[in-house]
């Protein structure tokens, strides 16, 4: 399975940084008995290999080439290729340059690399043979995309960012099978204008037919591209610690 990392933006967000967005340290991790800082992109890498992916594609900008010195061919157990946006064009447009490397067969999982969230292997939650979004509740979904859900979880609307959203569950990531994904990619080149949002190009593929589901398998989600959720996600990590020392304490 491949995971596809869409990490071409600027982060104007948070800038001013000396690195790409997608290094920001947060929190830690040991190589053997050495502790260093964790790039914030590196919990979504694990969370995609926790959920079954073999490779990774990160989308970069021609300036980000801080990212590939810092992953290099390979993290952990997966694979790691690299594709180039050659200019800023969304996110629809940062997926799409790594669909030639994607068989229709094989399914694809997608994730924001400034995010972090738990569970995390919550992603195992998700099917193969359609299109799936997991889902987290949040207090402000009008600041993401909210995903309405039918009766039977299948997806209704996704509200991009909207003032008074009918949802407050929002996706973190999703996952398709390949041959959903360039399915999603033909549409997507034959919309004038081309959609900016994965949600307003999926709206249009369920008017068409197409279906989706939500799996609310999610707990927490933080995104770490402004300061204000820098913080939430030290916050967050930091719970996380203490619940582990207790648990350990316990035993």
């Amino acid at each position: 399975m491949w995971g596809i990392v869409p990490a071409a933006g600027s982060g104007t967000r948070i800038q001013p940084l000396a690195f790409s967005k997608e290094l920001l340290p947060v929190g830690s991790r040991f190589d053997g008995a050495t502790e260093r800082p964790r790039a914030v992109s590196e919990y979504l890498v694990e969370r995609m290999i926790a959920g079954g992916a073999d490779k990774i594609c990160f989308v970069i900008g021609p300036g980000k080439s801080d990212i590939l010195h810092y992953f290099g061919g390979q993290y952990r157990d997966a694979a790691i290729a690299y594709v180039v946006q050659p200019q800023p064009g969304g996110l629809c447009d940062a997926i799409f340059r790594a669909a030639p490397l994607i068989h229709p067969d094989e399914p694809v999982t997608i994730g924001l690399p400034d995010t972090i969230w738990f569970p995390a292997d919550a992603l195992s939650a998700l099917p193969d043979d359609v299109l799936s979004f997991l889902l987290f509740p949040v207090e402000h979904p009008e600041s993401f995309d909210a995903v309405v859900l039918d009766d039977n979880d299948k997806v209704e609307e996704i509200q991009v960012k909207r003032q008074g959203a009918r949802s407050n569950w929002i996706w973190g990531a999703f996952k398709m099978p390949g041959l959903v994904l360039h399915a999603l990619h033909r549409l997507w080149l034959e919309r004038v204008p081309r959609d900016e949002y994965v949600g307003t190009l999926v709206n249009a593929y369920l008017r068409q037919g197409g279906d989706a589901v939500g799996v609310r398998a999610g707990q927490s989600y933080v995104d770490v591209g402004t300061l204000h959720g820098y913080r939430e996600a030290v916050a967050l990590l930091g719970r996380g610690a203490a619940s582990i020392r207790r648990m350990h304490a316990s035993e």
